[in-house]
């Protein structure tokens, strides 16, 4: 088990090149399977949850292979159970649940698990299967579906905390091959649930409206082969915009999406960082003294939950206070015990975080607990006197493409220990 040794204090000054977005690629890799042609995927990033979801294509009897940023797929035959010590590894696996049914009309798939942030269950998944007509069954950790056939129908993918991205992408792949027209009401809006159905349309199905809270599915009896381009990171975008105005630093962001930004780009204006955009370059930069900003984690397009726990640092090295408030996942506050050990002020108050910043932080050795929080704790760790020693990096290589290294490129010290 790896961990990161940093030496803060050093501002970031350079480029960087945005990786494909993790959230996009392993739905898209999922899609391949509603096909026996091959699938070609550019823009792939090099990251275990990639890595995780070919061993699993792999175990349903797909021939799988990475070369560079290029992913090749092809499911012939495919077999429709996913094992639970592969599924279990991160919870986007569950999104092999609605080609498999699409394509197999049935599926027997392990509950999957991912970062500890809180209770995410799977009944708007399994709600959309069943208005299509399949029979779920929940023994022994795995959930089964079957259905002679899947006919079209309409639904509300509505939830308790808003719509559901992976629920949708997964019900959407299903409906592809279903009889009739499903319109999905309620759909996430994300920019990665419409880079699936770009690719599920190259691949020859009718997807209209992804990108709005309406989504219309006119099933076909057959999809093909596609090649398709990855959309860049937009967390992975903002993770680095953030790291470059916490560190007083300048940074432009090489083939990230402002489109697909706008709710933490506008924070960070709001807080006194420049950001200038230049076709598919963004340069970020911090002039001076910062403002504290009030931030809520909404549905895109408003305040991304993922880069809650990083701008959460941001707001600790400026003065005033900050609330933010996660209305995402009840139990993504994890980083603010490990923030505290590097000096910031931050207390707990239901959903909120009452940010009280512009303490100087120390390095410390802390403890990753998600994907998120660790990105969090590495920020800090690039501002902090002295040297912070983030353990548990392994969550981090499941959603940040070669971080030491793009970090190094920035300038930061940074290196990659092996945990004895």
């Amino acid at each position: 088990m790896d961990s990161l040794m940093i030496k803060g204090g050093v501002p970031l000054r350079g480029e960087v090149t945005i990786s494909g977005a993790k959230n996009a690629v392993l739905p898209i890799m999922a899609a391949t399977l509603l096909t026996a042609e091959p699938c070609v995927i550019r823009r792939v990033p090099k990251l275990t949850d990639v890595e995780f979801m070919g061993q699993i294509l792999t175990s349903l009897g797909a021939k799988v292979n990475l070369e560079g940023d290029t992913l090749r797929v092809q499911a012939e035959k495919v077999q429709g159970v996913g094992d639970y010590e592969l599924i279990r590894k991160m919870r986007g696996s569950i999104c092999i649940m609605g080609p498999l049914l699409g394509r197999l009309r049935k599926a027997t798939v392990s509950l999957p698990g991912g970062c500890v942030i809180g209770a995410r269950p799977i009944d708007l998944h399994l709600k959309g299967f069943e208005a299509l007509g399949a029979k779920i069954k929940i023994e022994g950790g795995y959930v089964q579906a079957r259905a002679r056939r899947l006919a079209g129908a309409d639904l509300f993918l509505g939830g308790r905390a808003g719509c559901t991205v992976l629920g949708t992408a997964n019900v959407m792949m299903a409906a592809v091959l279903a009889d009739g027209v499903t319109m999905i009401e309620s759909a996430a809006c994300e920019p990665e649930v419409v880079d699936l159905a770009n690719f599920l349309n190259a691949m020859g199905a009718k997807v209209q409206g992804a990108g709005s809270p309406t989504v219309t599915i006119t099933g076909v009896k057959k999809l093909h082969g596609a090649e398709h381009e990855v959309i860049p990171d937009r967390i992975e975008a903002a993770t680095y915009a953030i790291a470059a105005a916490a560190t007083r630093g300048e940074v432009t962001l090489l083939g990230a999406r402002a489109d697909h930004m706008h709710a933490v780009l506008d924070k960070l204006r709001e807080a006194g960082v420049n950001v200038e955009r230049n076709g598919s370059a963004l340069k970020v930069r911090r002039n001076g003294r910062l403002k504290p900003v009030d931030i809520t984690t909404l549905p895109y397009a408003g305040f991304p939950t993922d880069v809650q726990a990083q701008m959460m640092v941001l707001m600790a090295l400026t003065q005033g206070i900050s609330i933010i408030t996660e209305r995402i996942f009840e139990a993504r506050f994890m980083h603010v015990s490990e923030l505290a050990r590097l000096g910031a002020d931050i207390a707990i108050e239901g959903p909120s975080a009452i940010v009280k910043g512009g303490k100087p932080l120390s390095g410390a050795p802390v403890m990753a607990s998600d994907l998120r929080a660790s990105a969090a704790l590495v920020i800090a760790g690039l501002v902090a006197r002295g040297r912070t020693e983030v353990k548990r990096v392994y969550h981090l290589d499941r959603g940040y493409e070669n971080i030491d290294g793009k970090l190094r490129q920035l300038g930061a010290r940074v290196e990659r220990m092996e945990e004895s």
